[in-house]
């Protein structure tokens, strides 16, 4: 039988059958296999093939070449890869200025690694009742900057009803990917989209001022106007996975824009001279906090990615 994971628990997975059935399963022992980079062998969104057994549960035996994925480095094995979803048409990562706070470090590493299989991202800045004239402003700011990009950029209200209608038709009949810190308010956004689903909304946390995580394994529902929504856990940090220096430098676009007008085809962006990147830096052509965190990826120096109040 085929069908697709829906949903990862760690030993068991559900898989969603073509007829809409869900079955409890597990995999065979030959995916468990001595050199695998990843914390877990299957992921929502997998296409997989399974034996039916009598007691109703499955063994996936096959899974199907992905045409994308995300990962992320994994929080304990720091030289081991976790899969975060695969099979993706678009992820959308909630963002927020405070209650939590996201840093712009974390938003570009993101943008990263769904730069290496060109997945669409679209960034909602969410939660647009709760901030500040002046904090309104800098969202703004931050908006143009992404969008300079070519980035698709939403501000979204779940109070205010803003920005919902947008996001719900950008999702029809695509596998949609919704990421950020606990407390942006995914699961609440998602239950806007689609009200059938019925997901646990979590509390901020007073003392910390960070999202509960209400979401513990990342989940994929089907959407009553068609398409699929993947919910995945809160994430504290983004740890990207061992990239090349060529990786990193063609994984942010408008870095990438450049990289023929350099002296040396193989300019990094750093000390080399008669650099182009460097030129479009100084002439604020690229975004300064954006050059900084592209340097702090290439030298794996999370203390020297930018923030907000760089900009």
């Amino acid at each position: 039988m085929k069908g697709i994971i829906t949903k990862s628990t760690g030993l068991w997975y559900e898989v969603r059958t073509e007829n809409g059935e869900t079955v409890p399963c597990r995999l065979r022992g030959k995916f468990r296999i001595d050199g695998n980079k990843n914390t877990n062998p299957a992921v929502v969104g997998d296409h997989v093939s399974f034996d039916l057994e009598k007691d109703n549960t499955g063994f996936i035996t096959e899974i199907e070449k992905r045409k994308n994925y995300i990962d992320r480095k994994s929080t304990k094995l720091s030289k081991i890869n976790h899969l975060i979803a695969a099979n993706i048409d678009q992820a959308f990562l909630l963002v927020t200025l405070k209650e939590p706070r996201t840093s712009l470090g974390f938003i570009d590493r993101f943008l990263v690694a769904c730069e290496g299989f060109r997945i669409p991202v679209c960034i909602v800045f969410n939660k647009m009742d709760i901030y500040s004239l002046k904090e309104i402003n800098k969202i703004e700011e931050l908006a143009l900057l992404y969008q300079s990009i070519g980035y698709e950029v939403i501000q979204s209200s779940i109070i205010e009803n803003k920005g919902i209608g947008i996001i719900k038709k950008m999702m029809q009949g695509k596998v949609s990917l919704f990421s950020g810190h606990s407390g942006v308010g995914k699961s609440a956004m998602i239950n806007s989209i689609d009200a059938e689903l019925h997901l646990k909304v979590g509390e901020i946390s007073q003392f910390h001022n960070k999202g509960k995580h209400t979401t513990t394994f990342a989940q994929m529902f089907p959407l009553s106007q068609s398409g699929f929504i993947i919910d995945t856990p809160g994430i504290k940090e983004f740890g990207l996975i061992q990239y090349s220096r060529e990786e990193i430098r063609d994984y942010f676009p408008e870095i990438r824009a450049y990289n023929n007008q350099c002296r040396f085809h193989n300019c990094c962006h750093v000390n080399e001279p008669d650099c182009a990147v460097k030129k479009a830096v100084e002439e604020r052509k690229i975004p300064s906090s954006r050059y900084l965190n592209y340097l702090a990826i290439l030298q794996a120096d999370d203390m020297k990615l930018a923030d907000w109040q760089l900009l």
